[in-house]
């Protein structure tokens, strides 16, 4: 759809949930594996951004049609990350019209509401699509198009791309998508959400 790869950001500490969230276990698979399942239904290109235990992530995904990264610098925060997820997306797939950011840690996002988001995309428009919680919250999901790259590919420690959203908020466009996009963050959380599953 639209030529868009999806970035899934998997490189954090997880140092508040004290094991590395992608390798928790979701029902009868791991928590990426869950979340690389609901991105390749959508059948776009997967574009997988690793850095903390990334020698035990590796194997999960050689057995999946994706690719993926390593950013040397992911201690350093989220930002770097998608800068890096966002530089070997324009290496791969140089004619593509945009991007779509995804994260490890929201384990209720579905197809559906990504494939909503990328019908929503218009190339070339300059667009920024957010996803927007039944609270107000807004952020990731998001596509960007390919407009922002320079910007992306510019970010660095902790900044994630809300920074770039809230800069062109006349380009942005807010979907509606209940409360799939609860995260998790500490043991709690992650039990909470598997126990309302």
């Amino acid at each position: 759809m639209n030529n868009i790869p999806i970035v899934l950001l998997a490189a954090g500490a997880s140092s508040r949930m004290g094991q590395p969230k992608p390798l928790l276990s979701w029902w009868e698979q791991t928590l990426i594996e869950h979340q690389l399942n609901t991105l390749l239904a959508t059948g776009n290109p997967i574009v997988v951004v690793l850095g903390n235990q990334a020698e035990n992530i590796i194997p999960l995904l050689n057995d999946l049609p994706v690719k993926f990264t390593i950013n040397e610098n992911w201690e350093q925060g989220m930002g770097t990350s998608i800068a890096s997820g966002v530089k070997f997306v324009e290496q791969l797939f140089p004619a593509c019209n945009g991007v779509l950011i995804t994260l490890i840690d929201q384990p209720l996002l579905t197809t559906d509401h990504l494939n909503t988001l990328l019908a929503d995309f218009e190339p070339g428009e300059q667009q920024i699509i957010v996803s927007q919680a039944n609270s107000g919250w807004q952020g990731v999901p998001v596509i960007f198009d390919r407009f922002y790259f320079n910007e992306l590919s510019e970010l660095s420690g902790k900044q994630g791309a809300k920074t770039i959203f809230r800069n062109y908020i006349h380009q942005v466009k807010a979907i509606a998508c209940g409360d799939i996009l609860e995260d998790m963050d500490t043991p709690a959380q992650y039990i909470k959400l598997r126990n309302d599953q």
